[in-house]
């Protein structure tokens, strides 16, 4: 755990005298407990940006080639990506899919923070799109406080399309937890779908973003 929160404490330095980004309402992550950061999705950098500036550890999925590269540089990737909570994934598959939200549920109820885009991808025209529901399904699945989290500028870092990173200014806005009824891992679609556009409507409050009325994506929601 100190190995951890030293690569976190080294990554957050290293994006604070760099960036120096603008990062507000981080009072509002719970101090205690399981819970869910819901956050819209502009940069490949965004989920090791959350890791490191929010206070408690936020454990988001991370493709699994990310944990399987040969060599040095391999190994250090993957130390990497699992000292600020990355979890590896195969996300090509829908079982894979919902096992992936099985597991972000046994981690809330362990006491974890977990972190879920619901756009499902990147956003590669800066709108906002409409959210998948299986951050309605994790919320309602577990009762914990979703924290909804709004970024603006992580894809100056690394534009959509481009591998190098270039230092650039952003924000990261956290917004006052939702919180949902527990009604446990099976219960209908229309109380997720109100979840869902509950958690989307405070994203867009943080964000300002333009919004749109469909998926980002073409695959169906593990949970849909």
């Amino acid at each position: 755990m100190a190995t951890n929160e030293a690569v976190r404490w080294g990554f957050r330095t290293a994006v604070r005298v760099s960036c120096r980004p603008t990062v507000t309402g981080l009072e509002h992550v719970p101090a205690t407990g399981g819970f869910i950061v819901a956050s819209n999705h502009l940069s490949f950098l965004d989920s090791v940006i959350l890791q490191a500036l929010m206070p408690r550890m936020v454990h988001f999925f991370a493709k699994a080639e990310y944990f399987s590269q040969p060599g040095l540089k391999g190994r250090v990737m993957k130390g990497f990506f699992e000292s600020v909570g990355s979890i590896p994934v195969q996300r090509d598959e829908k079982a894979a899919s919902v096992a992936a939200l099985d597991q972000l549920v046994e981690l809330v109820e362990q006491g974890h923070g977990v972190g879920i885009y619901p756009e499902g991808t990147r956003s590669r025209d800066g709108r906002l799109y409409k959210g998948r529901t299986g951050v309605g399904w994790l919320a309602l699945a577990t009762g914990v406080p979703v924290v909804p989290v709004g970024l603006a500028g992580t894809d100056r870092l690394q534009p959509p399309g481009s591998s190098r990173i270039t230092p650039h200014h952003f924000s990261l806005t956290v917004g006052e937890p939702l919180c949902f009824e527990h009604l446990g891992r099976r219960h209908p679609l229309p109380p997720r779908r109100e979840a869902t556009a509950r958690i989307m409507d405070a994203i867009a409050g943080l964000t300002g973003q333009e919004r749109v009325n469909h998926y980002n994506a073409p695959l169906g929601d593990a949970r849909d």
